[in-house]
């Protein structure tokens, strides 16, 4: 009789602290033994030269989500999940998105509608709240944060998502309160909008105004903003898609202050620029999203943030729409800067990208990747132990990891629903040979060996409600009248 399921033989193992040899004993999905010698197993697979890495954790991607405007991406749950475990993720938290007007709860049942019959990984939902009404905040949020729900995004900017100052206040109160993490795109709506009519009266319409738009102040000036909020009511934040200097800055300042601020960014803000939105026709409109790369010294301060601790999270931010009147040109073939889909895909290269410009340059060392891809949006966002790691008990999710395998990355080699890549061309050295979620082998071959809905919802625990501390600045105690002296 097999001691295991399944035991991974010869791999060099990496998690976010530990770098060591062992072979992997894989029992009823769950890693039961690492070590030597293990035994027998029904499948034994040898990794000899092969990294064995935790899965990866793809915490801020747009599948089957529906746009403030209407526009559906071009991945749904099946296109999404096969793309992401090629490319050796094996979780991923997509959107559940809240429209003006709509329950939450309802936000909740369409989103699992969509993923259960289709994912063959695991996922979880972040919901986006842009109505915060009485009834949302009083009763929905609380009970779907006790039921797991314990993530949620917050827009600064985008007419129809964004929700102001003093909503925001009672966003990150409640989360609080109740245990959960504030997710914030922090764009000032205003300065884009003013700068944005200015161009458009007189006559810049093409893609590279895009970038102009979204002045780096916009973004710097929010993230200020929202980090002051969150130190108002002591309440962690995590701040998505950096992209500049100046709001990297913001992040690493309050963390040395103490307060729990937490950053992310993403593949577009190293490896693009504002350049690319500047191409012929209407080319550039395929690099447009929001915050938009930057310079090559904005580039250079992202790749310091990673290293110096200013993010804990790398996602791809992965927003696929095609290049057609279905995605990118839905408001027809030469659309002004505005009119453009707002977007770029990236779910499947991520961990390349960042292994093979992050670990094999030296910028990155391979624990400090696992922590950027895997480990850390495990332990944000209520996962860990379970998902992030290789130890005894966690999930069997594991990449097999070439790190010598060079590949040209191309549209044609990519598993999404997208007709382009942003990373056309581009070299990487270091891919997945197999990955396995659960102990089950997803990609053997680069092929797909699971079955479409075959993927798990994974249930989370919120964390424990918050103590007040001496990182805020006002007493939340009503006994003191929240800081008010009026008695």
């Amino acid at each position: 009789m097999s001691n295991f399921d399944l035991i991974v033989t010869g791999a060099t193992i990496a998690t976010a602290s530990d770098t060591f040899q062992a072979d992997i004993g894989i029992r009823d999905g769950r890693i039961a033994a690492l070590g030597s010698d293990l035994g027998k197993a029904a499948r034994v697979i040898d990794a000899t030269g092969l990294l064995a890495l935790p899965g990866g954790i793809d915490a801020h991607c747009h599948i089957e989500q529906e746009s403030s405007t209407k526009l559906m991406t071009a991945d749904d749950f099946y296109s999404g999940s096969v793309s992401a475990a090629h490319g050796g993720t094996t979780t991923i938290i997509p959107f559940a998105a809240q429209h003006k007007g709509q329950s939450l709860r309802e936000v909740v049942r369409i989103a699992h509608e969509r993923a259960g019959p289709k994912s063959v990984i695991d996922y979880a939902f972040h919901l986006i709240i842009s109505d915060p009404s009485p009834q949302v905040m009083g009763q929905e949020l609380p009970a779907l944060i006790k039921d797991g729900y314990c993530s949620f995004k917050v827009y600064m900017t985008y007419e129809l998502l964004k929700i102001d100052d003093r909503q925001m206040l009672d966003v990150l109160s409640l989360a609080r309160e109740h245990g959960a993490m504030t997710m914030v795109h922090a764009e000032n709506n205003d300065v884009i909008n003013w700068i944005s009519e200015r161009l458009l009266s007189q006559g810049h319409v093409a893609p590279k105004f895009h970038a102009v738009s979204h002045n780096a102040i916009a973004e710097s000036e929010a993230s200020r903003r929202a980090i002051d909020l969150a130190r108002l009511v002591d309440a962690p934040l995590l701040i998505v898609h950096v992209s500049t200097p100046e709001a990297t800055a913001a992040i690493r300042d309050a963390r040395n202050k103490g307060l729990r601020i937490y950053g992310e960014t993403c593949p577009q803000y190293l490896f693009l620029t504002k350049e690319d939105l500047d191409r012929e026709g209407m080319e550039g409109a395929k690099f447009c999203c929001s915050p938009p790369p930057r310079d090559k010294a904005a580039q250079e301060a992202i790749w310091l943030g990673l290293k110096n601790g200013s993010f804990e999270v790398f996602s791809s931010d992965h927003a696929p729409y095609r290049f057609d009147d279905s995605g990118k040109l839905n408001a027809g073939p030469n659309p002004s800067f505005k009119k453009i889909a707002n977007g770029v895909p990236g779910l499947e290269i991520r961990l390349p990208l960042l292994y093979s410009e992050g670990v094999r340059t030296g910028r990155l060392t391979l624990n400090e990747f696992v922590a950027l891809t895997s480990t850390n949006a495990a332990k944000l966002y209520g996962l860990h132990p379970r998902k992030g790691t290789i130890a005894i008990g966690s999930d069997a999710d594991l990449v097999l990891f070439d790190p010598e395998w060079k590949r040209r990355i191309t549209t044609d080699m990519l598993h999404d629903n997208v007709d382009y890549t942003p990373y056309e061309g581009r070299e990487c050295t270091g891919w997945p040979r197999m990955v396995l979620s659960r102990g089950r082998v997803v990609i053997e071959e680069g092929e797909l060996q699971v079955e479409r809905g075959s993927g798990a919802f994974l249930e989370r625990e919120p964390s424990p409600p918050a103590d007040t501390t001496a990182s805020a600045d006002t007493p939340l105690d009503p006994a003191a009248n929240f800081g008010a002296n009026i008695l």
